[in-house]
C-alpha cells in the first residue's frame, strides 16, 4: 500500500492507495457516524438514511442515478455498521470523475421527497422482517442487546417495526447536519486513481459540506446476562459474548488471534471438538468483535434441540483448556489464517479503502502492511494463554438464544464456570 493523504480546508479527508496494474477504481466516502450515533426515538436512522440517500438529489431522481452509474457499467453500493456509514461505488478510471459527481450529489443535496420515503420506510420494514426470519442472522441482534442492554451499542441497527413507521423527513435532515461533517468524514480512492486529481474533484464537489464533526456517541458499558427467543424452529441458534477489547487497545491484534485459535476454522478446538468429534452441529465459530472504545468475543452454532444441552460446557471447557495449553502450532496457524485473510483482502481495492478507512477513524494513520504482519508475527503462545486467562475471569457472559432452548444449560450454571457472579437475568 502507497497510502497518500491530504486534508482539505474544510476538513474532509482525501486518501488514495493507487494499484497501477488495474483500470478501474473503488471510490467511497465514509462517515464516523452509525447505528451507536442515534437517539432511542430515532433507532435506526443512519440505516434509513443510506437507503434514501439513492432515492433522489436535487438534480438526480433515484432512477437517473442508477441509470448514469450502470451507463458505464459501475455499480453503487452502501452500507451501516455501529460506528460508520460508507457509501462507494466501483467503475473504470475515465469514470473516476462521475463517481465522485454522483457521491457528492447524494452526500450535499440529498432529496427525501416524502413519497420516496413511504416507498423507502416499507422496503426497511420488509428487510427487518426478513431478518426475523433469519435466526442466524437475528441471533447477533438479541446478543448485542443483551451484551449493551438499554445503549445505542444494543439496538439493532435496523431500528424497530416503531421507529422506522415514525420516521419523517425532519429526522433524515437533523441527524444528517448534526453527523454528516466535513470533520468526521473520509474519501478514498483505491485502484486505479490519482491523488491530485481526487483531491481537486473533492474541493470542488464537497465544498458544501457542514464544518464540523459528528454528534460524539454515548459511551459503551458491556453488562452480559440472556435473553431467549422462541419460535418453531428445527435448530436452536445459540450465541455467547464475553468482553472484548476495543479497536485501538494494545490487545486488538491478540483478540483476533485468540479467537481465530478457539474457533476459526476446521482446525480450530470448538470446531475439531463440536463438530468433528462429536458432530453436535453443522457449523460452530468464535468472533472478536471491536468498537472504539469497547469490544465483545463471541462464540455462535446452530444445533437441535437435545444436543443443545450439551454445548454450554463444551465451549467453556475448551475456553479453560485454551487457557492452560495453547500450543505454538495452533497459535502459529491462527497468525497464518489471520495474515493470509489480510494480504488476499488487500488484492480487492475496495478492501483496501475499507481498511483506511477504519484506520484513519480509529488511529489518525494509516498502518502500513509491514506494521500489520510484523504486529501480528510478534504475538506468542504466552499471550494468547494470557488473554485466554483473563476471558476466563469475565463476571457476566451474555447468552442468547433463538429456537429451542428449553434443555439449554441454566445461565446461572454456565456463568459459574467462569469467574465473579452471574448477570441478573435479561428476559425469557
Amino acid at each position: 500500500m502507497n497510502v497518500k493523504i491530504s486534508r482539505l480546508s474544510n476538513g474532509l479527508i482525501v486518501a488514495t492507495d493507487p494499484m497501477s496494474q488495474l483500470e478501474s477504481a473503488a471510490v467511497g466516502v465514509w462517515v464516523s457516524a452509525g447505528a451507536r450515533h442515534e437517539t432511542k426515538p430515532i433507532m435506526g436512522v443512519s440505516h434509513m438514511l443510506e437507503h434514501m440517500a439513492f432515492k433522489g438529489t436535487r438534480r438526480r431522481t433515484a432512477r437517473s442515478i442508477a441509470e448514469e452509474i450502470e451507463a458505464v457499467g459501475g455499480f453503487l453500493n452502501a452500507y451501516t455498521s455501529r460506528e460508520q456509514t460508507a457509501f462507494h461505488a466501483r467503475v473504470l478510471r475515465s469514470d473516476v470523475p462521475l463517481a465522485v459527481d454522483i457521491l457528492a450529489d447524494i452526500l450535499t443535496e440529498p432529496g427525501f421527497a416524502k413519497e420516496e420515503l413511504e416507498r423507502e420506510r416499507q422496503v426497511v420494514l420488509q428487510e427487518i422482517g426478513q431478518a426475523k426470519d433469519t435466526p442466524d442472522d437475528i441471533i447477533f441482534d438479541y446478543l448485542q442487546a443483551v451484551a449493551y442492554p438499554d445503549q445505542p451499542m444494543g439496538w439493532p441497527i435496523l431500528g424497530t417495526e416503531e421507529t422506522v413507521s415514525g420516521f419523517a423527513q425532519q429526522h433524515l435532515r437533523a441527524y444528517m447536519a448534526a453527523n454528516y461533517r466535513s470533520g468526521s468524514m473520509v474519501l478514498i480512492g483505491s485502484g486505479a486513481v490519482d491523488h491530485d486529481m481526487l483531491v481537486r474533484l473533492a474541493e470542488e464537489k464537497f465544498a458544501a459540506l457542514p464544518n464540523g464533526t459528528a454528534t460524539p456517541p454515548e459511551p459503551s458499558h458491556y453488562m452480559g446476562g440472556e435473553l431467549h427467543e422462541g419460535g418453531d424452529l428445527e435448530q436452536c441458534h445459540i450465541a455467547y459474548a464475553f468482553p472484548g477489547v476495543s479497536t485501538v487497545h494494545p490487545d486488538y491484534l491478540l483478540s483476533q488471534v485468540y479467537a481465530t485459535a478457539l474457533g476459526g476454522g476446521m482446525s480450530s478446538r470448538l470446531f475439531q471438538e463440536v463438530r468433528e468429534k462429536r458432530g453436535l452441529c453443522y457449523s460452530i465459530y468464535a468472533f472478536a468483535q471491536a468498537a472504539k472504545d469497547d469490544g465483545i468475543l463471541g462464540v455462535y452454532t446452530g444445533t437441535g434441540e437435545n444436543e443443545a444441552a450439551e454445548i454450554g460446557a463444551i465451549v467453556a471447557g475448551e475456553m479453560a483448556s485454551l487457557a492452560e495449553t495453547a500450543s505454538d502450532a495452533e497459535v502459529a496457524r491462527a497468525k497464518a489464517q489471520l495474515k493470509s485473510s489480510l494480504l488476499m483482502g488487500l488484492e480487492r481495492p475496495a478492501t483496501r479503502s475499507e481498511l483506511i478507512a477504519g484506520h484513519i477513524f480509529n488511529y489518525d494513520r494509516v498502518l502500513t502492511v509491514e506494521e500489520m504482519t510484523e504486529n501480528l508475527e510478534a504475538i506468542d503462545t504466552a499471550q494468547v494463554r494470557r488473554f485466554a486467562q483473563n476471558v476466563m475471569e469475565t463476571a457476566n457472559p451474555a447468552v442468547a438464544t433463538v429456537g429451542p432452548a428449553g434443555k439449554l444449560e441454566r445461565y446461572g450454571i454456565f456463568a459459574g464456570r467462569f469467574g465473579g457472579k452471574p448477570a441478573v437475568r435479561a428476559a425469557e
